[in-house]
């Protein structure tokens, strides 16, 4: 089955799970959009705008946990649930994404 055979209302196909190992994040682009994705240690998945609003870092190679992502520049930290920064920066704009088939599908 390749990428296109899944069917995805309301979403995106950016890649397939496997591409994005366990613990990291890794960028895409959704109908022009650049975003990152990310695979949990505990297989959540979650996905944002690519860059940092402070000052552009890439935030895929950013550090994670359950609960915030730390970008890789410096260390501005934004939750999950809402983009919300928990350090005084502009937010950042996090989008819906699954798992179907096997695919990643992030809904813009």
């Amino acid at each position: 089955m390749s990428l296109t055979d899944v069917a995805a209302p309301a979403g995106v196909v950016v890649g397939r799970v496997e591409d994005v190992p366990p613990g990291e994040g890794r960028a895409f682009v959704a109908d022009g959009v650049q975003i990152a994705v990310f695979r949990l240690r505990d297989g959540s998945l979650h996905a944002t705008q690519a860059a940092c609003p402070h000052a552009g870092g890439p935030l895929a190679d950013g550090q994670t946990d359950v609960d915030v992502l730390v970008c890789p520049l410096h260390q501005y930290a934004y939750r999950w649930g809402d983009g919300a920064s928990t350090s005084g920066a502009a937010p950042i704009r996090v989008y819906p994404v699954r798992e179907e088939d096997g695919a990643l599908v992030v809904t813009l």
